[in-house]
């Protein structure tokens, strides 16, 4: 029972739930690094989310034995190929939830991959010389950083996605 595909996506879950506490013991404690405890526990929390996510991925995938069921990434997983070759409904809301941005998982996945681009400086507004000095203001947004909440709300719906496929996969 401990090889199931399963165990995994649970264990990854779980693990999400231990940084996501974390996180909150870093925000309520007063260390003197605590805004490096925070970030850190943001990222072992983002990653523990992706990987739960491959994890129900992969049980999908095996279920229904689909090519490559054992992909590194979520993303060889949720493709409209993969769908065409092996369509099921479990994978069909997947890839449909990870194409449209406005979806928790979608969100997931871009900032799981803003995990490994590098730090950008802000941009700042040419400033011809020529011209006398007029305050600049930028259009662009300040992207805001994941907070605990909504983390803890993907956990959850991740945790409640996952539930729902297995009663359907259980063969019975």
């Amino acid at each position: 029972m401990a090889y199931e595909r399963y165990t995994r996506t649970n264990q990854k879950i779980y693990y999400a739930g231990l940084a996501l506490a974390a996180w909150q013991k870093a925000i309520d404690g007063r260390a003197l690094n605590a805004q490096a405890l925070i970030q850190a526990e943001r990222e072992s929390s983002l990653f523990h989310l992706y990987g739960a996510l491959l994890g129900l991925c992969h049980e999908i995938a095996g279920f229904y034995h689909i090519t490559g069921a054992s992909a590194p990434r979520v993303e060889l997983l949720l493709n409209k190929d993969v769908l065409a070759a092996a369509p099921s409904p479990e994978m069909a809301e997947l890839v449909e939830l990870a194409v449209n941005p406005q979806t928790w998982l979608a969100q997931l996945l871009v900032a799981y991959a803003g995990l490994f681009t590098p730090p950008q400086a802000p941009k700042k507004a040419k400033i011809d010389p020529t011209l006398p000095l007029i305050a600049a203001v930028s259009l662009d947004e300040e992207v805001p950083e994941l907070s605990r909440e909504q983390l803890e709300a993907w956990r959850q719906q991740l945790k409640e996605l996952a539930l729902r496929f297995r009663e359907s996969l259980s063969e019975c």
